[in-house]
Parts: C-alpha cells; sequence; structure tokens
C-alpha cells in the first residue's frame, strides 16, 4: 500500500506547498463546472474560468505545454459559451441540440488546427517526450472539440468528454498528477450521466415541442 501511495503522490515532493494547494483548489471548481455543466447550469462557465485560469499557471509552470494549451483554450471558450447560453431568442435562451452538417465542418477543422498548434508547439520549445506528448496531441484535439460544442450546446459534447477523460486518467497518473488524474476519473461517471440527462432534457423539449 505504502508503494502505491509513493508512486501517486512522489511528485508532488518536488512542487511547493501553493503549488500542490492550487491544484486542489483548481480540482474543486472543476468538480462544481462539470457538475454544473450536467445539469444544465450555466454557472458551468464561471466556475470553469477558476478552474482553467489555475491549471494555465500550473500546466506553464510545469512544462506541461499540451495541456496547458488546452486550460487556456477551455478559458476563452468559456466566455464565448457564457455569452451564448445566456442570450434569448424570442425570450428563450438557446436551447440544447445536435449536431448538423455546418457543425462537423467546424469540428473537422478545430480538430486538425489544434493538432498543428500543439506539434508545432512542442517542437519550438523542443518538449517532445516520445509517446506522451502524440497522446497529449489526440487529447488535446478531443477536448478542444468537445469545448466547443459545450459552448454551443450540443448534446454530442458529453461522448468527447467521455472518451477524453477516459484517456486523461492514466494520463495525467503517469505524469505524476495525482489530483487531477482522479478528477477526471469522477469527470468520466459525470460525463455519461451528463449525457443521459441532455439527452432527456432535449428529447422532452421536442416531444412538448
Amino acid at each position: 500500500m505504502n508503494d502505491i501511495i509513493n508512486y501517486l503522490f512522489q511528485q508532488y515532493s518536488t512542487y511547493s506547498q501553493l503549488d500542490v494547494g492550487l491544484e486542489i483548489f483548481a480540482v474543486i471548481f472543476g468538480f462544481f463546472s462539470v457538475w454544473f455543466s450536467k445539469n444544465n447550469n450555466v454557472l458551468v462557465f464561471p466556475t470553469g474560468l477558476v478552474n482553467t485560469s489555475i491549471f494555465v499557471y500550473l500546466l506553464f509552470k510545469w512544462e506541461l505545454l499540451g495541456d496547458m494549451v488546452i486550460n487556456a483554450y477551455y478559458f476563452v471558450v468559456s466566455i464565448y459559451g457564457w455569452y451564448y447560453w445566456t442570450r434569448k431568442n424570442n425570450n428563450e435562451y438557446t436551447p440544447i441540440t445536435k449536431l448538423n452538417i455546418s457543425d462537423k465542418k467546424i469540428m473537422l477543422l478545430i480538430a486538425v488546427l489544434s493538432c498543428l498548434f500543439v506539434s508545432l508547439m512542442y517542437t519550438y520549445f523542443d518538449k517532445w517526450s516520445g509517446v506522451v506528448s502524440y497522446v497529449d496531441i489526440l487529447t488535446t484535439s478531443i477536448f478542444f472539440v468537445g469545448m466547443w460544442l459545450m459552448a454551443k450546446r450540443k448534446i454530442e459534447s458529453w461522448i468527447y468528454w467521455i472518451i477524453g477523460d477516459i484517456i486523461s486518467v492514466p494520463l495525467y497518473l503517469y505524469k505524476g498528477l495525482a489530483f487531477t488524474s482522479f478528477q477526471y476519473f469522477i469527470f468520466t461517471f459525470i460525463a455519461i450521466a451528463g449525457y443521459y440527462k441532455w439527452k432527456s432534457i432535449y428529447n422532452r423539449k421536442n416531444q412538448i415541442a
């Protein structure tokens, strides 16, 4: 048991208490954000802004560039999503919808550009580290698409969150960020619940219509 605990938390011995405290604080707000998202509550965005701003600082400091870019992107898109969710059309807030052809084209563009951008960052800063870097690029692409779909209030966003969360659990554990790995483990189950919750809201609204 001690060996497992040492494996999970040994890397934290090199971090300052402030940085460890900030990671835990960010993880807590990450839970709040995903929970609000599952419940179709606009508070997903202000809580998400707290979470991502802290992680941008920490991940830059720890030289995890792909992860840092993901969180910086989340921060920007959260501002847009906050606006998009709260705008009104005919006195109704933007509803939950499904993907259309235009959405799929934008998704493909986001995925390709995110892969290219993170690859260039790793090359420029000379931070390629084998398989982990390629997995970083993959998760960046998945999460970029998922966040954009979340901001647009698309049901399918949850599918991308689920896939990205599952990959991130062992990835962050390997990187020595046990608290963040645990966060993504819990996120996986919340994302599954979120998918069914949003699908139920969508079906109920369309039945009424």
